[in-house]
């Protein structure tokens, strides 16, 4: 078989694919909501302020209002310039966590819920941060040292029997 043969062979699959399938000849990869003016992604809370990062991005070639939720209210609303990206700080009590929502904000129509993610501020407390309590050894010393206690035992108990074995009878 000739070589040009093989590859056209070769590609064959690929092109009955793109017949076959047109909407699988996009760019890849594909994003959840073609529809959706912009996307919101959450970062972790930040322990020092306990806020955490709000990221829009307007993936559309308009500008688009928004309007940014923390457990139902209002902390951030605004527009974001068309290809650009925003970051907003939104607050969370420590130990609890807070229910955030992206909506699109639009003239004479309802309020559309683009994203909603849950933010939990789990930071610890006080002024030992970082440092855990102590609670003993650790359990790999621990763990070594019965080891080689069982070692000490066994060995002594095959000595023992080992003496007492090959004894002969009168």
């Amino acid at each position: 078989m000739r070589i040009q043969t093989r590859l056209v062979l070769a590609a064959l699959p690929v092109c009955a694919t793109f017949l076959l399938f047109p909407g699988s000849a996009q760019a890849w990869p594909w994003p959840d909501d073609q529809g959706d003016p912009f996307t919101m992604t959450v970062d972790d809370v930040h322990c020092r302020s306990g806020r955490v990062e709000v990221t829009l991005h307007n993936q559309t070639r308009q500008l688009v209002r928004f309007d940014l939720r923390a457990d139902g209210e209002s902390v951030a609303s605004g527009s974001i310039p068309a290809r650009k990206t925003i970051v907003r700080a939104v607050a969370v009590r420590k130990g609890s966590t807070a229910e955030i929502e992206a909506y699109s904000v639009a003239d004479k129509q309802p309020d559309t819920l683009i994203d909603s993610t849950r933010a939990r501020n789990d930071c610890p407390w006080g002024h030992h941060r970082g440092n855990l309590p102590f609670t003993g050894p650790p359990t790999d010393l621990i763990g070594k040292l019965a080891t080689a206690g069982g070692l000490i035992v066994m060995g002594g108990i095959l000595w023992w029997y080992g003496s007492i074995w090959p004894r002969s009878t009168p």
